[in-house]
């Protein structure tokens, strides 16, 4: 960066100030928290997250430094909600993603609804991977190809799901050209994330675990190891001595 668009030294104190003041707002929200979703919470903690960003940004550009805080999940966090309290319309969006994994899979599949269907254009349709593919999301609703991907020769990739609340339900055909160009991230209720990478992870730290599982094992074969080594060296091992005696 340049010296001539480089913030001043006045900028980075403000924008420390910043960060006191929202780490200050954080801790008596969460100190008058209502509850375990308490938006109040939520606004405050995006709040600090916006301020550290923009002053490590700050620290970076004037003085070649950084600070040693990093606020998880701040970069994807919505924005705060500002929608209606009590929303009289709803939009559920949903985006799945899938791979192709057996394309013979799925023409057979379709073949099999053109089979089923007597009005059905011939095997032209299910031919192909796009006509197949069209064929079967006409016949089937979403969910159930969700449901039964497998047997679609489909393998399922990351998927979401956002409820928007709206003030007024959309006119008919209002949005159907461009159906996800209108959302507002401040109007989303609610978001559910399926990923594979959130299994990675899970599955990384069960790896981690059977690791360390087996490097205990290990130590615990290699101290019976020595053990026995031992013993053969001297000899079979001491037995206790044991007073049988009389009455």
């Amino acid at each position: 960066m340049s010296d001539a668009a480089q913030p001043t030294a006045a900028e980075v104190r403000a924008a420390a100030e910043a960060v006191k003041t929202a780490l200050d707002r954080h801790l008596a929200a969460v100190e008058r928290r209502s509850g375990e979703d308490d938006p109040a919470v939520y606004d405050a903690f995006n709040q600090l997250a916006a301020a550290a960003e923009a002053y490590d940004e700050l620290l970076y550009d004037r003085y070649d430094e950084v600070t040693p805080f990093e606020i998880p999940g701040a970069d994807d966090s919505l924005p705060p909600y500002t929608g209606p309290e009590e929303p009289s319309a709803l939009s559920v969006l949903i985006r799945r993603d899938y791979a192709v994994a057996e394309p013979q899979r799925l023409m057979a599949q379709a073949r099999r609804v053109e089979a089923a269907d007597e009005e059905g254009e011939g095997v032209a349709s299910s031919g192909t991977v796009h006509g197949a593919l069209g064929l079967l999301f006409g016949e089937f609703e979403p969910d159930e190809i969700a449901s039964r991907h497998k047997e679609f020769g489909l393998e399922e990739g990351d998927s979401t799901l956002w409820v928007t609340a709206a003030d007024d339900a959309a006119e008919p055909g209002e949005w159907l050209e461009a159906p996800f160009e209108q959302v507002e991230p401040q109007r989303v209720v609610c978001r559910f994330d399926v990923s594979a990478v959130f299994d990675d992870e899970f599955d990384g730290d069960l790896e981690d675990a059977d690791l360390e599982e087996e490097e205990l094992e290990e130590d615990v074969e290699e101290d019976l190891e020595e053990e026995d080594l031992d013993a053969d060296a001297d000899g079979e091992p001491e037995r206790l001595g044991v007073d049988r005696r009389g009455p």
